[in-house]
């Protein structure tokens, strides 16, 4: 398996492959001092935009690191999932740099997926007493988890809108996964895509203005790896969604394409891993 780490401007239309990996990199986010954080072989590294290479990054004998990470607001800590010292998918947080990480969610399994513009909270995935993996939130500090949605068989990846007041998932409700959203009081949920189109991981845009999601194939089951995927924009209001890549032929995804929030900074570029089988 080859991983390629790209970024890809929307005003020209132009891919870059950053990285060339033999083995499995995933999940690019873009640090707003022009590098890139990706996992791989339960590792998290740090990748230079202007000298390209994966550098490790040390989280203090967590191990098991997986696709599930990303950076504060202020870019000052990463907050990653790791089955660590548990066992179980569990979420941490550390400085960008590197260094001791601090245990954030006491239950498990957790999976990180967006802190809030404002910093105060954290939208991770999780499954409780046996109950299906649901979006849940909780404080900066780890207290105060609380669902965020319920009455869907799986539901996963939310990510905040850019103003903070919507949090955007995929939830799969009567064999069918789509795009919803939900105020962070759990009020207001609104089904925001259809079709037969499988639909993962929305990732509102920086400026507010559109959502990036992954579109799987009709009738895949979960967020398989290596299948033919399209990348997606959607209106943040709503409406058709038009795609910006497809990967087939040589290329595939899915699984590790963009599981986390990939947008740089400014909202007018993102990047993902496509996959050479």
């Amino acid at each position: 398996m080859i991983s390629e780490l790209c970024t890809h401007d929307l005003a020209s239309g132009r891919t870059e492959v950053v990285l060339r990996h033999e083995g499995v990199v995933e999940a690019p986010n873009w640090h707003r001092d022009g590098w890139l954080l990706v996992n791989g072989e339960g590792r998290l590294f740090r990748v230079p935009l202007d000298a390209p290479a994966l550098h490790p990054l040390e989280t203090g004998g967590i191990e098991g690191c997986n696709n599930d990470h990303g950076f504060s607001p202020d870019g000052r800590l990463i907050a990653f999932s790791a089955k660590g010292r548990t066992g179980a998918s569990c979420i941490y947080t550390m400085p960008a740099a590197g260094g001791p990480p601090r245990r954030l969610t006491p239950l498990t399994p957790s999976w990180w997926h967006g802190w809030s513009p404002d910093g105060s909270r954290h939208a991770y995935a999780a499954a409780r007493d046996g109950g299906p993996v649901l979006p849940h939130l909780c404080d900066a500090d780890g207290h105060g988890e609380r669902p965020l949605a319920q009455g869907f068989d799986h539901a996963d990846g939310p990510d905040w809108s850019a103003d903070g007041r919507r949090v955007w998932f995929n939830g799969e409700r009567e064999g069918r996964v789509d795009l919803w959203r939900v105020s962070p009081d759990g009020t207001d949920l609104q089904r925001m895509t259809g079709g037969d189109g499988v639909d993962w991981f929305p990732h509102p845009s920086p400026d507010g203005a559109q959502v990036l999601f992954l579109r799987y194939p009709p009738g895949t089951a979960g967020h398989p790896a290596n299948l033919p995927v399209s990348l997606m924009l959607l209106p943040q209001d709503g409406g058709p969604a038009q795609e910006v890549l497809r990967l087939d032929g040589t290329h595939r995804g899915g699984q590790g394409t963009i599981n986390v929030p990939p947008w740089r900074p400014d909202g007018r570029a993102f990047a993902f891993v496509r996959f050479v089988p």
